[in-house]
């Protein structure tokens, strides 16, 4: 399912230009490429060198490493988003490709994802009706906050849903119309006979390889992805603007890349037909209606815990 077009454009002071929008719209198969493959290989040359290490001189020389494959992992999240809206390649079935591809990598369904995501964008900050508020943790106490930025709870959210599906066969989320829901059971079977087939063989090769470049950097990576993507939206406000409902934070080109530049989040959600590559273009041109800005991340999380702090209590 594509997410080209904006759901809702907000009344904005300077409008962009049909013709601005046409332009900065024009979808790259160099950029999703060149965005890919770089992100895959420094997956690749980082789990080589977790191989060599803990081979050689034993796994607790690799933490380091480990850390580092679980940022790089666990932002594969960017490439099953961009995907997701169909943005990351002009061409249609490249966008398919790496969206099943990196959803396999991170145990996110990449058809469900789509449809939880289109929600996502027509419902954004509305309680009853936006996914991410529906599924996402009401943290009550430090113990349950510190629980929620692991991310090891959505993590696991997410696999035990995988697993009702492909198990039951029953798809019972309000984001998954009924005549999508056949398929997401059928996505979810394929995934998990993936991932048994990967147990089969490790077991068979005698090998915690996998464990060590994939598994448990998916696992540790969360520690980065959760506060990045509660900086999206945390303590932005109830409305249908994405120029007040959404946070766009500033920070490093390094963090930018890796992030598919979605750090211009508001700028997403304005245009999500605007592909990652034009992201920051489309910054310089909506910069001063950004409401909610983020001076990098760590003070932003400070900002998100803070608020999530201050509703303690309350039923």
């Amino acid at each position: 399912m594509s997410l080209v077009h904006a759901v809702d454009t907000p009344v904005r002071q300077k409008p962009l230009t049909a013709a601005m929008l046409r332009g900065l719209s024009t979808r790259s198969d160099r950029q999703g490429a060149m965005r890919t493959l770089s992100h895959y290989a420094a997956i690749a040359v980082t789990g080589s060198l977790i191989w060599l290490v803990s081979s050689r001189v034993g796994v607790v020389w690799a933490l380091p490493l480990i850390l580092v494959q679980g940022f790089l992992v666990a932002f594969l999240f960017m490439a099953v988003h961009e995907t997701a809206h169909k943005t990351a390649f002009k061409s249609r079935a490249f966008n398919i490709l790496v969206g099943y591809v990196s959803g396999f990598i991170i145990a996110l369904p990449y058809d469900y994802y789509c449809l939880f995501h289109w929600e996502h964008h027509r419902h954004t900050q509305d309680p009853d009706k936006d996914p991410e508020l529906i599924v996402g943790p009401k943290p009550r106490t430090e113990t349950q906050l510190a629980i929620a930025y692991s991310g090891l709870r959505q993590l696991a959210g997410r696999v035990v849903l995988m697993l009702g599906h492909a198990l039951t066969g029953k798809v019972t989320v309000p984001w998954v119309p009924e005549n999508k829901r056949a398929a997401v059971v059928r996505e979810a079977r394929c995934y998990v006979a993936g991932y048994a087939l990967l147990l089969i063989a490790s077991a068979a090769f005698h090998t915690a390889l996998l464990l060590w470049i994939w598994v448990l950097p998916l696992l540790l990576g969360q520690l980065f992805l959760r506060p990045y993507l509660y900086a999206e939206h945390t303590g932005c406000d109830s409305t249908r603007s994405a120029f007040e409902n959404t946070r766009t934070t500033y920070t490093t080109a390094f963090m930018h890349w890796f992030a598919w530049n979605m750090p211009y989040h508001v700028e997403h959600h304005a245009y999500p037909s605007v592909p990652f590559h034009a992201l920051p273009r489309l910054n310089r041109i909506v910069d001063g209606d950004i409401v909610h800005r983020g001076a990098g991340y760590v003070a932003v999380t400070r900002e998100t815990r803070a608020w999530f702090r201050a509703r303690f209590g309350r039923a």
